[in-house]
């Protein structure tokens, strides 16, 4: 498997350099030179794997025998291994829960696989690997938990003070070992630039060995892919269109949604669900990219106003069809931008008709999908739950009026101490704690 930055895609790079990097030198994003299409027959009957088959077969057509089978095996069984079932809200509407990880939110599945690859690729080095991230949410958490004790790497996590929730936060400052928080005086754009700063600079990379765990690493991307195939397995033969809508924010699960439709994932269409922070729903509808400071909203984990993976979309689309890329991305992609009254109003709505409790992501997802279905009423459409409730507690009893379960592995985290490392909106500032943390 051979991978090329969005900047130049005459620069190629083994999965492991891409793995370990995370990110090329001219700050593009990696991307798969070829995105090879899983055996006809593996596709026919899909009923008839596991979810742990799925993701070996949809890992190693795309690796390409860069890892060892008995090694990708044991990847795919120590990562994938919690549940991703879809509930039936009625005929058109079905929901995909991504919140059967350790930190409940669909960024387990990333996390997990991706600590197990970077342990694999770094065995036998003799410097620490630093696991650099910023989070508006649920990344951090599932990093966290994901690399957590995880040999020879050690996790820093930049997070903005204030806007994520109380257990979000307790999920990033309260493991300790190898994982320390940063609380940013400042916006999840504001710790994403400073990821990225630090990693173009040359004077951090001659002390350091940094790499990624936001979605910008391939190695979260590529089992993103595998529950789309799982969640399709799980719904009737009924002939149907199938469309997935997908609440996003970086615009990392809908990216692995468009790699696993490549694959031949038989899906027609997806929806992008997003809040006010709707530069992809403004570029679909316009054509024009606009990038913006993010605005705080009730959906926090896609408060983003400049999506990294924007990139990749553009590039997936650039190759395909005949048209402009614009076009190639608008016959395949929708985009809907909802405001947080017409969210709560959702989580509402799907509870009161379904008895079901709905996240505030998910709760865009729900509008975005039925926009969507009001001009193409003969779909079906599936969409990503990628939080639990729980995990905005405060919001959601206030939006429902009644109180809401915490999973036992969520509510033993509200009693532990936090921990975390307080840091200005500055990069020399996390520059000079990172040299000043190999000592």
């Amino acid at each position: 498997m051979k991978l090329y930055s969005t900047k130049n895609k005459g620069k190629l790079a083994s999965l492991k350099e891409a793995v370990l990097k995370g990110l090329p030198e001219d700050n593009g994003l990696y991307m798969p030179v070829e995105i090879p299409r899983l055996p006809s027959g593996f596709l026919a009957n899909l009923k008839q794997h596991s979810f742990q088959d799925i993701a070996f077969t949809v890992s190693s057509t795309l690796l390409q025998g860069v890892i060892p089978e008995a090694g990708l095996q044991q990847i795919v069984s120590e990562s994938i291994n919690f549940p991703a079932p879809v509930v039936r809200l009625d005929d058109d509407k079905y929901v995909l829960e991504l919140f059967h990880g350790p930190s409940l939110a669909f960024k387990d599945f990333g996390a997990r696989f991706m600590a197990r690859l970077m342990s694999y690729f770094n065995q036998g080095e003799a410097q620490e690997l630093y696991i650099l991230v910023a989070t508006s949410g649920d990344t951090g958490g599932a990093v966290a938990s994901g690399f957590y004790q995880a040999p020879g790497i050690r996790v820093v996590i930049l997070y903005p003070s204030g806007k994520v929730s109380m257990l979000q936060e307790k999920q990033l400052t309260t493991l300790g070992h190898n994982v320390t928080a940063l609380e940013v005086d400042g916006t999840f754009d504001d710790c994403q630039d400073m990821v990225k700063q630090a990693f173009l600079d040359p004077e951090l990379a001659r002390h350091i060995r940094l790499s990624s765990a936001n979605s910008i690493n391939i190695a979260r991307l590529i089992p993103q892919a595998f529950y789309y195939f799982e969640a399709y397995k799980q719904l009737p033969d009924d002939g149907r269109e199938t469309v997935f809508c997908v609440p996003s924010g970086n615009f990392g699960n809908l990216t692995a949604g468009l790699l696993a439709q490549q694959m031949g994932l038989p899906v027609s269409h997806f929806i992008a669900g997003t809040n006010i922070n709707d530069v992809v729903p403004a570029y679909l509808s316009s054509g024009l990219y606009s990038p913006r400071p993010s605005i705080r909203t009730l959906s926090n984990a896609m408060d983003v106003g400049n999506p990294s993976n924007f990139a990749r979309m553009l590039d997936l689309f650039a190759g395909s069809g005949e048209g402009s890329t614009w076009n190639n991305m608008h016959e395949v992609v929708s985009g809907f931008a909802f405001t947080d009254t017409q969210t709560r109003a959702a989580v509402v709505e799907v509870y009161d008709k379904y008895g079901y409790v709905i996240d505030p992501h998910g709760a865009v997802g729900y509008l975005a999908l039925k926009t969507y279905q009001q001009s193409n009423s003969n779909t079906r459409g599936v969409i990503l739950e990628t939080a639990h409730p729980s995990k905005f507690l405060d919001d959601m009893e206030d939006i429902l009026g009644c109180a809401i379960e915490i999973p036992q592995r969520l509510a033993v985290l509200a009693e532990r101490e936090k921990e975390a490392v307080l840091m200005p909106n500055d990069y020399p500032a996390l520059k000079r704690w990172l040299l000043d943390s190999l000592h």
